[in-house]
C-alpha cells in the first residue's frame, strides 16, 4: 500500500510537469511559425518597396501608393502586437502609460487598413464612374492627404479616451500586463472602443458596396465583361475580401471570451490564424492579381534568384 501511494504521488506529480513541457513545446512552436511566416512576409514587403521606389510609374499612381501604404502599415500593427501577445504570455510587466501607447498605436494601424481600403475603392470608383475627373481627384497628394487624415481622425478618439483615463483613474503610474481588461478606468471607454469599431467598418462596408453597386452599373452599360469596368469591380470585390480578412482579427477576442482558460496556448495559436494570415494573404494576392505588380515582381524575383 505504502508503495501504491507513492507512486501514485509521483505520477500526478510528473503528469503537471509533463503537461506543462507540453504546452511550451506547443507554445514555442507557434512562436517559431509566427516568426518564419513573418520573416517571409517581410521578405515579400521588401521586394514590393524596392519594386516601388525604382518605378516611377508606380510612386505617381494613388492606388499603389494607398497600396504600399497599407503594405507599411500592416507590418507595423503586426511588430506591435506580436510584442503585446509576448507580453501577456511571458507576464511581463510594463507601465500602464506605456501599455495604453502601444495599444493606441496598434488599434489605430489596425483601423487604417480598413479606411485606406475604402480610399482605394474610392479611387476605382471615381476612375471608372468619372474618368475626365480622375486626373484631377485621384492624385498621390490627395492620397497622401487621404491617409493623413485617417491618422488624424484615430488619433483624435484614441486621444480622448487617454484623457478619460487620466480623469478617471487614481494611479495609472503602476506595473501590468498589457491586458484589454488593465486599460479600461471607466465604462465610457468600451462606448468609445465600440463606436469606433462600428464607424471604421460600418463606413467601410458601405463605401465598398456604394463604389461595387456603381461600377457594376457602369460595366452593365458597358456590356462587356472584359471590360475596364468589370476589372475594377473585380478589384472592389477584392477590397470586400481583404475587409473581411481584417474583420477576422476580431474574432480572437471572442474565442479568448469563449475558450476555456486553462489552455494557455490558445492565445498565440488564433493569434497566428487570425491575426497573422489574414495579413499574410492580403499583400500576396493582391500583388499576384494586379498585372503591373505581378510584372515587375516576376521581374525582380528573376534578377534576385537568378
Amino acid at each position: 500500500m505504502v508503495n501504491s501511494s507513492s507512486t501514485f504521488q509521483v505520477n500526478t506529480t510528473q503528469a503537471p510537469l509533463t503537461l506543462g513541457k507540453t504546452f511550451d513545446v506547443i507554445r514555442w512552436s507557434f512562436v517559431a511559425l509566427i516568426i518564419v511566416g513573418f520573416c517571409f512576409f517581410i521578405l515579400f514587403i521588401a521586394i514590393m518597396l524596392h519594386i516601388f521606389c525604382i518605378t516611377p510609374l508606380l510612386r505617381e499612381n494613388a492606388r499603389y501608393l494607398l497600396f504600399f501604404y497599407m503594405l507599411v502599415n500592416d507590418t507595423f500593427y503586426l511588430l506591435i502586437t506580436f510584442f503585446l501577445l509576448l507580453v501577456v504570455l511571458f507576464l511581463f510587466y510594463l507601465p500602464i502609460p506605456i501599455c495604453f501607447l502601444l495599444y493606441a498605436i496598434s488599434s489605430i494601424l489596425f483601423k487604417v487598413t480598413p479606411y485606406n481600403l475604402a480610399v482605394m475603392a474610392l479611387e476605382r470608383y471615381m476612375a471608372i464612374c468619372y474618368p475626365l475627373h480622375r486626373a484631377l481627384l485621384c492624385t498621390t497628394n490627395r492620397a497622401n492627404v487621404a491617409y493623413s487624415l485617417t491618422w488624424m481622425l484615430l488619433i483624435v478618439i484614441h486621444g480622448a479616451e487617454l484623457v478619460l483615463m487620466f480623469s478617471s483613474a487614481t494611479n495609472l503610474y503602476i506595473y501590468a500586463i498589457c491586458k484589454h481588461d488593465s486599460l479600461l478606468v471607466n465604462p465610457i471607454q468600451n462606448i468609445i472602443r465600440t463606436f469606433s469599431f462600428t464607424l471604421c467598418f460600418g463606413s467601410v462596408g458601405i463605401v465598398i458596396i456604394f463604389t461595387y453597386v456603381k461600377i457594376m452599373l457602369v460595366a452593365h452599360k458597358v456590356k462587356s465583361q472584359s471590360s475596364t469596368a468589370s476589372k475594377a469591380g473585380r478589384t472592389v470585390m477584392l477590397h470586400a475580401f481583404q475587409l473581411l480578412l481584417c474583420m477576422s482579427s476580431l474574432l480572437s477576442t471572442l474565442v479568448d471570451t469563449l475558450l476555456p482558460k486553462r489552455i494557455d496556448y490558445m492565445p498565440i495559436t488564433y493569434f497566428f490564424f487570425f491575426t497573422c494570415v489574414p495579413r499574410f494573404l492580403t499583400p500576396i494576392i493582391y500583388g499576384i492579381r494586379d498585372e503591373e505588380l505581378r510584372r515587375h515582381i516576376k521581374k525582380s524575383l528573376t534578377k534576385y534568384f537568378h
